[in-house]
């Protein structure tokens, strides 16, 4: 008999902790599943829960290099360079050309219709519209939650444009779910991402922090073991 075994992986859009763990995560999943292609004793779904690692960021955001750089690393311009040379040769491992120029800002609207997408789309189009998320963000500069972010990812997730539109432009659907969400969320002690916990038989496995992919892996077959 196969176990369901959900995997809650919490994150913020704006996090590339969080990226370099899903990306992980990913490649952690298809390897398990091209291992175990029909003898699997667990069926893994993932699932995405909000957490804002910035709550007081305002909807219209400033400058990302310059936040990191000021806030980050005291306005160091050489420990500024070196984060971006780390992180930029971490992201090209996973096949992403970090970029920190553009906007940071508040991210609950980005929670907002990610949620909505997965309830409607389920895994599939949850997944598609994380990938959306980051890429737009990390690669190419683009607003966390902005009307085209978010257009866009949502018409990425499968949602036609008019789906998206009326999604997009109603602050309200799905707001106060999230907000419960990111609240419960503190109150099961998350206060870093990423933060994934895997759903076993018998116990549970929580992983902090953006882990390597042999790493989940082993945490995957672990699960299977003990199904």
């Amino acid at each position: 008999m196969t176990y369901d075994s959900t995997i809650a992986f919490t994150l913020d859009t704006i996090c590339p902790w969080t990226y370099l763990g899903y990306l992980r995560l990913s490649k952690a999943l298809k390897q398990y599943r091209d291992a175990h292609p029909t003898d699997s004793p667990v069926n893994f779904t993932l699932k995405f829960l909000p957490y804002q690692l910035y709550p007081d960021f305002s909807t219209d955001g400033i400058d990302k290099y310059e936040w990191y750089k000021s806030k980050k690393y005291d306005d160091n311009e050489e420990k500024m360079a070196m984060f971006a040379k780390y992180m930029g040769a971490l992201g090209e491992a996973e096949g992403v050309t970090f970029d920190f120029h553009g906007t940071i800002a508040n991210t609950m609207n980005a929670h907002r219709v990610l949620q909505v997408v997965q309830e409607r789309k389920g895994e599939d189009g949850a997944r598609k519209a994380v990938d959306s998320l980051y890429e737009q963000y990390f690669t190419k500069q683009a607003h966390p939650s902005s009307t085209a972010t978010l257009s866009k990812a949502c018409i990425d997730a499968g949602l036609s444009e008019q789906e998206a539109k009326e999604l997009v432009n109603d602050d309200s659907e799905g707001l106060m779910d999230v907000k419960m969400a990111i609240r419960e969320q503190a109150g099961n002690g998350v206060d870093s991402v990423p933060y994934v916990v895997f759903e076993g038989r018998k116990r549970d496995f929580t992983l902090v922090g953006a882990k390597e992919v042999g790493e989940y892996l082993k945490t995957l077959e672990q699960v299977a073991k003990e199904a």
